[in-house]
């Protein structure tokens, strides 16, 4: 097992490196901007044939974001946009969220092709995307859904058995093991289904596990430091919320990016050998010498 964590970290070194990675946790935040409001709507109709607000998220929003994000976030989710139920005001608005998923579809094809092919096309690129998008907002509106409902469901199927104010306690207990598990599955789908080759299960996981610890603790992490030290408004002004938000979403990004090359050389280190392993370090210390002596000659 500690060969194995080392060929991850040398070859998680040497992926990070390319520079094809460089930018994309940028793009990628771009991209969740333009989306924001289309997941909105899409989630609004979804969580609305069940009775759902979407204003259920304020307290999470409160508790993990800081105080100007949290009031912009808290705006988007009161957003109604005239005509809702609009086939074609559904159907337009999946297509824009979708697009959120294209820089992190294009950079696991390069990954997990070895930087053959970045794209098999436009239109199964997003087809992809699209049906990772569903599967995203559907496994949000279940969790919300858990949420609301869970103490009733379990009450209906457990109320024979046990009195209700020890169901009151099961629910304290299981809700949010519930809610981490299904936010585990939204990261899962990402990997899952947008490279255009599919991987195995058991390859995904890692990295899953991986992302999903890293954003939670990214989240709460940017939580504490916007509240106690981080002041943009001394340089950003009227801009301040709206950087604060960004930077939110490139760290998260930039997480997500992270978890595809973690499945990557998770993968590359089980099959490659102690020899191969010396070869790569080699390589690296060559291009590493490489580069100062080309360094050195421009100077000169």
């Amino acid at each position: 097992m500690k060969n194995r964590a080392y060929r991850v970290f040398i070859l998680g070194m040497k992926h990070m490196t390319d520079p094809f990675y460089q930018g994309f946790p940028s793009q990628m935040a771009f991209y969740m901007v333009l989306s924001i409001v289309p997941i909105v709507i899409l989630l609004s109709q979804l969580l609305g044939v069940f009775g759902i607000s979407l204003s259920l998220l304020d307290g999470t929003i409160d508790k993990y974001v800081s105080a100007e994000v949290s009031d912009m976030l808290k705006n988007l989710l009161s957003y109604h946009p005239a005509g809702g139920s609009n086939i074609i005001m559904v159907v337009t608005a999946l297509w824009a969220a979708s697009k959120a998923q294209m820089p992190m579809m294009r950079m696991s094809n390069y990954a997990f092709s070895d930087g053959k092919y970045i794209s098999k096309g436009p239109i199964k690129e997003r087809i992809n995307s699209i049906i990772s998008m569903i599967l995203i907002l559907a496994t949000i509106a279940f969790t919300m859904i858990v949420l609301v409902y869970g103490q009733m469901i379990l009450t209906l199927a457990l109320g024979p058995i046990i009195e209700g104010s020890y169901i009151t306690t099961v629910w304290e207990y299981l809700r949010w093991p519930i809610t981490i598990v299904l936010y585990f599955c939204m990261v899962f789908v990402n990997y899952y289904f947008l490279p255009a080759e599919k991987q195995k299960v058991k390859d995904i996981i890692p990295g899953s596990l991986l992302c999903s610890v890293g954003m939670v603790a990214a989240t709460i992490g940017y939580s504490i430091y916007t509240g106690n030290a981080g002041k943009y408004d001394l340089l950003y002004g009227s801009l301040a919320t709206i950087v604060a938000f960004l930077f939110w979403l490139y760290f998260l990004s930039y997480i997500m990016h992270l978890g595809v090359i973690f499945n990557k050389v998770w993968i590359d280190s089980r099959a490659i050998s102690e020899e191969g392993m010396q070869e790569i370090k080699n390589n690296s210390n060559d291009m590493h010498t490489n580069k100062i002596q080309e360094e050195i000659k421009e100077d000169q």
